[in-house]
């Protein structure tokens, strides 16, 4: 059971650089998003590395600690680009593995990868929560892709969709002491949305939402209600702006302690002026370029990170 005090913001992010990205025929079916490319695979990786390497050296430009790891071409992985999924870091040293989907997915999880934040970084793991059973029963919960977690208050919202079940959700809960605010997400066609952080994002003080997303009155409200309960202010979004990645974003704290909230040039641009300053009374916009990757596996830059909360070997976290 999770105990240690918890930033909302990590000041470091696991990045995994691409070997053979491709939009993935597995994933299609559920995410609405991907597969909007004609680009053959040589070309879309290609230029998925070059979105990587810049997303990358403008984080770092911007004070946050960017840990790569290079993926590898067999298994081929081709979303492994988006770690959020099936790894998640937390300030009392825990690791969780989740369930996943895909079958392809499934193989990104890498244990080698843990050992090295130990090993070569200096992070503390005092405990590896292993939520990948609950695949054999067809149950799934890809990680904060499913969960858009308030760290501090300990609530995790989640969209229900073939991507993230109820059963791991509880287990997740009950291991990490969380309590689960959770509803159904539609896109304007009705179709679920694979996953909560595609329409939410919650960071120290503000809240994006593409609240009109959620389907029933009840829910809506609901989540709106915790969210002003824990003291976030929220803004809005369209689903215009939802299908620009507008919700897909990440707040994070650069190294001198600055609110770096980071997003796709493609989800900028889907701001309008009223939402990009209140945005940036908060924090500074980091934007990067990444349409290759949005358009051909459907995910965006908060999808791209996985924000790393443990504690330093020797710390007291």
């Amino acid at each position: 059971m999770s105990s240690a005090k918890e930033s909302q913001l990590a000041s470091a992010v696991l990045m995994i650089r691409p070997a053979r990205f491709e939009s993935n025929p597995e994933t299609a079916e559920s995410n609405r998003f991907q597969g909007r490319t004609a680009a053959p695979p040589a070309e879309q990786q290609a230029a998925a590395l070059e979105e990587f390497e810049a997303l990358a050296m403008a984080l770092e430009g911007c004070g946050i600690s960017v840990l790569r790891f290079d993926d590898t071409t067999e298994p081929h992985t081709p979303d492994a680009i988006f770690p959020n999924n099936w790894v998640s870091f937390h300030a009392d040293g825990s690791v969780v593995l989740y369930p996943m989907e895909a079958p392809s997915r499934r193989q990104e999880r890498r244990p080698d990868i843990i050992d090295s934040l130990v090993s070569d970084y200096g992070y503390a793991v005092r405990q590896v929560i292993d939520l990948s059973h609950h695949e054999d029963a067809g149950h799934f919960l890809e990680g904060t892709g499913s969960m858009v977690l308030d760290r501090v208050n300990h609530i995790a919202y989640a969209g229900l969709s073939t991507r993230t079940h109820l059963d791991p959700l509880g287990e997740f809960a009950q291991r990490m002491d969380y309590d689960i605010v959770a509803f159904d997400a539609t896109d304007r066609s009705g179709t679920p949305i694979y996953h909560t952080n595609v329409l939410m994002n919650i960071g120290e003080e503000l809240a994006v939402i593409c609240d009109e997303a959620i389907s029933k009155d009840n829910q809506r409200s609901a989540v709106l209600e915790r969210l002003a309960q824990t003291g976030h202010r929220i803004v809005s979004l369209s689903f215009d702006q939802l299908e620009s990645f507008a919700g897909n974003m990440l707040e994070l704290k650069s190294e001198s302690g600055d609110r770096i909230i980071a997003m796709s040039a493609h989800a900028r641009q889907a701001l309008s002026d009223a939402q990009r300053e209140i945005i940036e009374e908060n924090a500074t916009i980091l934007s990067a370029a990444i349409d290759n990757i949005e358009r051909s596996a459907g995910g965006s830059v908060r999808c791209m990170l996985a924000e790393v909360h443990l504690p330093l070997e020797g710390s007291a976290g």
